[in-house]
C-alpha cells in the first residue's frame, strides 16, 4: 500500500511547540510506516520522517515570515497532484483546498477535517462528497448533511507522557491564548478556588493577551510559561492537580486533554463539543455547564483515582488505536474501488 500524506505547511511535521494538525499527521505517519505501510509525507523541508519526505515548502509559513502562505500553498499542492498516479490513496491532513485538486485525479483520497469551522465552507466539501472520503475527528464536528466515512478520534503515543501518581494543588491552563480556549475564566476560577495557576500557549489573539491575561500574571499565582513543548510540556501537564479546559467553542477534539490525561491528570472541561467523547464525568474529569460549578469541581478532584485518566487514553486514545482505524478505511476504500 503506497500513501501519499498531505500535511499542512503552517508549521513544521511533527512541530517544534504548536501544530496540532501537523502533530496528528506526523503521529499517524510514523505509526503507518512502523506497520510496513509505504507513506511519502508531502510536507515542509524541514518536517522529519521515518517515511520518504517530499517537500517543495522551504520552511512554514507561521516561522518565517518571508513565505507567502497562499503562493506557496497551491505550490505544494501543485507538487502532491502531480505525482498522485504514484499512490494507492491519498490522505489529506490539510483542510479544504486540496479539494479543487481532487477531481482531476483518479486516485481515491481521504480528507480528515481537523475542524468543520463554519458553514460557509461547506462549498468546498458537499459537492465533493462522492469523490472524497471524509473522516471526522468527533461525533461532535460531523456537519450535518455531509456524508462521513468514519468517525476516528486522534490518538497520542502513550509511552511519550509519564504518569505523575501525584501531582500538585496547582492548577494548569494548556492552549492558545485565545477567546475560544478560555484562557481568562481558567485564570477567574483558578483565583475563587485559591489556587495557583500555569499557563502554557502560544498567544493567538495578541489584544486578548494585553486586556484579560498578562494583567493578571504576576508570577506567583498566575504563570504564563509561553509556548512549551517536549520534556517540560509533559512535566507540566502531569504536575496540576487539574486541567482547566473552559473553552468557549465547541471544539472538534482537544489534543491537551487527552495528553493531560495521558500523565494522569484530570480535565475539568465545560459540556461543549468533544468534551463528552473524551472525558467520563466523575472518572477522568469533571464536565461543567456553569461557571460556579467549576470551583465545585476542583474542590472534588481529589476523589478521582488519577490512575483512570491515563487507562482511558490507553484504550481509546492512541496511536495505534487511531492507525488501525485508519489502515480498516484504507482497506475498506481500495476494496471497493
Amino acid at each position: 500500500m503506497k500513501i501519499a500524506m498531505i500535511a499542512p505547511i503552517a508549521w513544521r511535521t511533527p512541530p517544534r511547540h504548536y501544530g496540532p494538525w501537523e502533530l496528528v499527521t506526523s503521529l499517524l505517519t510514523e505509526a503507518l510506516v512502523a506497520r510496513g505501510v509505504d507513506v511519502t509525507l508531502f510536507a515542509t523541508q524541514d518536517s522529519h520522517t521515518a517515511g520518504t519526505l517530499a517537500g517543495v515548502v522551504p520552511a512554514p509559513y507561521e516561522e518565517d515570515p518571508s513565505i507567502d502562505a497562499k503562493v506557496w500553498e497551491y505550490r505544494h499542492l501543485s507538487h502532491i497532484f502531480a505525482r498522485a498516479g504514484e499512490f494507492d490513496l491519498i490522505h489529506n491532513q490539510a483542510d479544504f483546498p486540496a479539494h479543487a485538486f481532487a477531481p482531476l485525479a483518479a486516485t481515491p483520497m481521504v480528507t480528515t477535517i481537523h475542524g468543520f469551522s463554519s458553514d460557509r465552507i461547506m462549498p468546498m466539501y458537499k459537492p465533493f462528497e462522492d469523490r472524497i472520503h471524509y473522516v471526522a475527528i468527533s461525533d461532535a464536528d460531523r456537519a450535518e448533511g455531509l456524508r462521513y466515512a468514519a468517525t476516528i478520534h486522534h490518538g497520542i503515543v502513550l509511552d511519550d507522557f509519564a504518569f505523575d501518581t501525584v501531582g500538585s494543588d496547582d492548577l494548569l491552563f494548556f492552549g492558545r491564548i485565545h477567546p475560544d480556549k478560555g484562557a481568562a475564566e481558567a485564570i477567574a476560577t483558578a483565583r475563587a478556588a485559591g489556587r495557583r495557576l500555569h499557563m502554557a500557549g502560544i498567544v493567538q489573539d495578541r489584544g486578548y493577551y494585553e486586556r484579560e491575561v498578562a494583567p493578571h500574571v504576576d508570577g506567583d499565582r498566575v504563570l504564563y510559561h509561553g509556548p512549551v513543548g517536549g520534556e517540560t510540556r509533559v512535566r507540566m501537564l502531569g504536575a496540576a492537580a487539574a486541567l482547566l479546559h473552559l473553552i468557549n467553542f465547541d471544539e472538534p477534539f482537544g489534543l491537551s486533554v487527552v495528553e493531560a490525561m495521558a500523565c494522569g491528570t484530570p480535565v475539568i472541561a465545560t459540556r461543549r463539543g468533544s468534551m463528552p467523547e473524551l472525558i467520563d464525568d466523575g472518572v477522568t474529569g469533571y464536565l461543567v455547564d456553569r461557571a460556579e460549578d467549576v470551583v465545585t469541581a476542583i474542590g472534588r478532584i481529589d476523589a478521582l483515582d488519577r490512575a483512570a485518566p491515563r487507562a482511558a487514553v490507553a484504550e481509546r486514545f492512541t496511536v495505534d488505536v487511531m492507525a488501525e482505524r485508519y489502515l480498516a478505511l484504507y482497506r475498506e476504500i481500495l476494496g471497493g474501488a
